[in-house]
């Protein structure tokens, strides 16, 4: 299988092409640099390589020049001597195959998840959480599962929230304590996130992996852009939401172990924001994914501006290494070149350290993995620019991809199935008729007025109603009552009289 053309090392004069193997792009990559050196082209070069090859890719296009991918390249006479340079042959300008997506549905087409997928974890992240109010969402999915209650959405969620709040006695005693001031929390922080828009994520129909992982009818992988220009604007939502498409893709994927070439490259862009106050245990968690994963024909790319915003036990796990300039203008920075110079295979034709700083736009220290898995040294290396336009699409043009997409009809159009919300609801309103039925039976049952209040309660006085007697027959009873005992105690006399000789 041809490797991934990544560019041209210029280490010393005229060197050869740098490849990228398709049999080590599962072992994950790491592309960093400052702002402005040429990431964006990288992983622009590196998604059209693996998609050449059939590999579909996932990435998330921060800024919106990533977007580019699905619209031909302009020829110019600065890309034609960049090729001549390079000494490229069969280069021609040409779009991927690309699926927009978007997490609000505008810029492509609709990312939906359901509560129960995202988990108590990362939805607790995404509401920030502390411990206690997290315990508490603990509850909350716990409690759905016992009681077979749907949690599909934001109104499901808080559907569970005032039935715990209404039966918090009983629920603490069952399942832990649970307080007013927990539940009013992560109702203040529902109603934040749905503000933040977030209420259209979370639903149905949820993305299914497989629809990431589509190759077209000539056999190129189908690049996936997830609009996040305005999603990086809430990092912890931006962050979440692709660690939990990442732990999906864990989760789901069977284990295959080393292929020819991956099942799917996963691009995690600002990288930074997943690890950023991330606690430990969540730490942990992505470590063991991202180490795990490769096993299932997964290779996970992630990009940053420094190599040390990925954590040190991540970092190496990473086997391909791009590393574009940063200047060194502050100790942070000094710092910074340091770690990168340190994590690559050293080259004695090349000063990694002073390279760093001296690297121009389009160019980066390449470093990968070769036969037996084996790093090479680093070569300073000019980057093979990409097939596509560099740079920004059209609505016009966005709009004619999302026309030709194989799965618009199957995500753009909401579902609202019963869930939790609907079942609660539904009991309610049984508990309430139930409680009205007595109440509606017992003014049935009483005679009707005749619009006049007070000779109606002269009526009622005089003849009485059906629960209590009138003054009418109440003195009809006394009478007979009196006439009875009167006339009784006369034929008792006489009976009494006759039987011992008495008069009557």
């Amino acid at each position: 299988m041809d490797p991934i053309l990544v560019g041209k090392a210029i280490t010393t004069g005229e060197g050869g092409p740098v490849f990228l193997q398709p049999a080590f792009g599962n072992r994950h990559g790491l592309v960093a640099g400052a702002t402005g050196t040429g990431k964006t082209v990288t992983l622009m070069t590196l998604a059209e390589g693996f998609s050449r090859l059939g590999v579909p890719v996932f990435l998330a296009d921060v800024k919106g020049d990533v977007a580019g991918l699905a619209v031909p390249g302009t020829p110019s006479e600065k890309l034609q001597a960049r090729i001549a340079q390079l000494g490229i042959a069969d280069y021609r300008n040409e779009a991927a195959p690309v699926v927009f997506w978007d997490l609000w549905g505008k810029a492509g087409h609709p990312v939906r998840a359901t509560i129960s997928e995202m988990g108590p974890t990362l939805l607790g992240r995404i509401l920030e959480l502390n411990d206690t109010q997290a315990g508490v969402l603990d509850i909350v999915f716990k409690l759905a599962d016992d009681r077979g209650l749907l949690l599909l959405d934001l109104p499901d969620l808080r559907a569970l929230l005032a039935l715990i709040a209404e039966e918090r006695k009983d629920i603490s005693t069952a399942y832990g304590l649970v307080s007013t001031q927990s539940i009013g929390a992560i109702q203040r922080a529902l109603l934040r996130l749905e503000q933040e828009g977030a209420d259209a994520f979370f639903g149905e129909p949820a993305l299914e992996l497989a629809d990431l992982m589509r190759t077209t009818p000539d056999g190129r992988g189908v690049v996936n852009i997830l609009a996040a220009d305005q999603l990086i604007l809430k990092p912890r939502l931006y962050s979440s939401f692709l660690l939990w498409l990442l732990s999906e893709l864990f989760e789901t994927l069977p284990e295959v172990g080393d292929l020819d070439k991956p099942r799917l490259v996963f691009v995690f862009d600002e990288a930074h924001l997943l690890f950023d106050d991330a606690p430990a245990a969540l730490q942990q968690r992505i470590e063991q994914v991202v180490r795990l994963i490769r096993s299932k024909g997964v290779g996970v790319y992630f990009c940053s501006q420094f190599p040390d915003d990925v954590p040190a036990n991540v970092l190496g796990q990473l086997g391909n290494r791009f590393q574009h300039a940063l200047r060194a203008y502050t100790p942070r920075d000094q710092k910074a070149v340091k770690t990168a110079a340190e994590t690559f295979v050293s080259n004695p034709n090349l000063d990694v350290a002073q390279a760093i700083g001296q690297l121009g736009v389009g160019e980066a220290l390449v470093s990968t993995l070769q036969g037996k898995g084996v790093p090479m040294p680093v070569e300073r290396t000019l980057i093979a620019p990409p097939r596509c336009r560099m740079g920004a699409i059209t609505e016009a043009e966005r709009t004619q991809v999302r026309a030709g997409s194989p799965v618009g009809g199957k995500y753009d159009a909401r579902i609202d199935r019963e869930s939790a919300a609907e079942r609660l609801a539904e009991k309610a309103q049984t508990r309430a008729e139930q409680a009205q039925a007595p109440a509606a039976r017992t003014a049935e049952s009483e005679p009707a007025g005749d619009g006049n209040g007070f000779g109606q309660a002269v009526k009622e006085a005089l003849f009485g109603t059906r629960r209590r007697q009138g003054m009418i027959e109440t003195m009809a009873k006394q009478t007979a009552r009196t006439i009875g005992s009167q006339v009784g105690r006369q034929i008792l006399r006489g009976l009494l009289g006759g039987m011992f000789g008495g008069r009557r």
